[in-house]
Formats: C-alpha cells, structure tokens, sequence
C-alpha cells in the first residue's frame, strides 16, 4: 500500500463551471479538463468529484473511448486496473462517460483509474446508471453541478494489491441554483430494486457519513437550508433525456484527418464530435498525447468488448495507436 500525508486543505475548483463551488478536501486534489476530484490514497479512490452538466455539453457524440488507464495526475499513481482483475467488481464511474462527450479529450479523462470505485455490476448497470440517465434529463431543464463518489469508510473490504476499498454505499449530489434546489441521494453498492425516489437522503445527512462539507462556500443561509431540506417533489422523476448515452444513434461524417500513405483526406467515417477517427485522433486540435514511458509491451487499453487491447504499445507509451 503506498503512503501519503492527507491534509485537510480547501481549494476551489478548476475548469469549467464547477469552479463557483467549494467542498472540502480529505486527500490530494486533482483537475481534470471537466472534473475535479480528491484523491484518498488509503482507499485508492475519489473521496468525491465535481463537474458541472447542461442542456450544451449533453448534446456531444464523441464515441466511448473505453482506454481505462492508471492516472498519473495522482502523485502516488492511482488504482490500476489489474486490482480490478477477477474480482467480479465493474470498473464503476464516479463522472459518467456519457456525460464527458463534448470532447475526445474529456471523454478519454472519464476513464482515468481515479474516476472509477469497485461497483457490484448489478447496481453498476441497473441503480447507478438509471440515476446517471435521471440526472441527464435534469440537466436538459437546468445547469447542474453534481458531486458524487463511494461512503469511504475505515476497515472496509479491498481488491487489489494497491487496496483498493470496495464502499457499501455511494452517493449524488445535486445542486441547480438558478432553481436554488439540492437533492442528495444514497444507495446501497447492491442489485436496487426500490424507485430511486426512495434513496433521496438531505444533504446534511450524507455530510455526516462522508465527513465532507459540501458547496461550503455558498451563502449560510442558503446553504443550511438546501442541505436540511428534503424536498422531492422539487425534481421530477420520471423525465427521461433526449440525448441517448449511446454514439449508435449520432450522425457519421467523414474524417477530417489526412492519410500518411496518400496526402489525401481520410477515408473513415466518425461519429467524434471533433471530426476525427480513431487513426488520425492526434491530428485533432483538442488531442492530448500521452506522456512519455520507457514502457514496452503489450498496449494497456481496455476494447469496446471489454478486453485488454492485443497491440503492442507505441514508442513512447503505454498505448498502441488506436488508443493514443
């Protein structure tokens, strides 16, 4: 288990939106391009992340990246994903994918390592994504800034040999202040079975389980009272999103990249909202490379079918050329 000094620091966040809030912090912060997270190296996991969500970032079609990879934002390195290997846990997103698909580079970011907890795949594919599909319909109607991650707790199970801790509870935070409303909810890491109406906790509570002080740079009053209060006929809960999670149903253009071999326009469709292909991903303009490594090997990837890529990794990476 590698070590780290926490310190109980506030720092405001980064990028986007989400920048306006401020939420307490256990472990070391990290920002991304659209979210931001707290790092607790003890249970090789988020403590939270924050990003923010509406009616334009919905409206993205970058296809799911699917590169799962260790975060090397994270000083100590985060999870890998061979602590996840056979342990019958998903690889379960704290930022939904199908929230990050205004960019190929916010999308491939959702798949760092730091943004996944271990998930029972029943409650990773039913609960937790028919929650994440309500939020989206939400954030159609009104800007959201979501927190969200796993209850982390002392002397809880872990996989893994960096340790990583499997939470029995993980929670959603959800604030729209031009409504100036909040809703919490709190769920079981098991097959949900109740309306998720029924898992809606106030603010206030989740702070006490968490030992977080959420949005606590908003006004007192305001603040006290959204947290207090549960307040569910506030939200509606049966409305569904318009944009589908899914890139089948985007429109397919073709490629704006240049063939090496011919000098001409490739010859590829793409449903990236860049433009841009999976061979010629680099010649986009919001493409960022990977870092350099002395790595050699079999490339890292995770494939749309959800096995390790076949490929061996690209000079100077951990990737092969599908998966830059």
């Amino acid at each position: 288990m590698k070590k780290i000094t926490f310190l109980l620091v506030f720092i405001s966040m980064f990028g986007y939106a989400q920048d306006s809030y401020k939420h307490s912090i256990n472990g070391e912060y990290v920002a991304h391009s659209r979210y931001s997270l707290s790092y607790l190296e003890k249970h090789e996991q988020a403590e939270w992340v924050c990003y923010s969500l509406n009616y334009n970032l919905l409206r993205g079609n970058t296809e799911r990246s699917n590169n799962f990879r260790v975060d090397s934002s994270i000083s100590t390195r985060s999870a890998s994903l061979n602590d996840y290997k056979g342990t019958g846990y998903d690889r379960g997103h704290l930022v939904p994918a199908g929230d990050m698909k205004d960019s190929y580079r916010s999308m491939s970011e959702s798949f760092f390592m730091s943004n996944m907890s271990p998930q029972d795949p029943s409650f990773n594919r039913g609960g937790w994504k028919r929650l994440e599909s309500l939020v989206r319909s939400w954030a159609e109607k009104n800007e959201l800034y979501i927190v969200t991650a796993g209850v982390l707790k002392e002397s809880l199970p872990k996989i893994g040999t960096n340790g990583v801790s499997i939470p029995k509870y993980f929670y959603k935070i959800i604030y729209a202040p031009s409504s100036s409303k909040m809703i919490g909810f709190l769920m079981p890491n098991t097959k949900i079975n109740l309306d998720l109406s029924d898992y809606v906790k106030t603010v206030d509570e989740i702070e006490k389980l968490t030992n977080i002080d959420f949005f606590y740079n908003i006004d007192d009053d305001l603040e006290n009272r959204l947290e207090s209060e549960l307040r569910i006929d506030n939200w509606d809960f049966s409305s569904t999103p318009s944009f589908s999670t899914s890139s089948s149903n985007s429109t397919s253009v073709q490629c704006k990249g240049i063939a090496k071999s011919t000098g001409q326009r490739c010859r590829n469709k793409s449903k990236n909202t860049n433009g841009y292909c999976y061979v010629h991903r680099a010649q986009a303009p919001d493409y960022i490379p990977p870092k350099k490594s002395n790595y050699i090997g079999r490339c890292n990837a995770t494939t749309k079918k959800g096995s390790r890529c076949k490929r061996n990794a690209s000079g100077g990476s951990r990737y092969c050329w599908q998966h830059p």
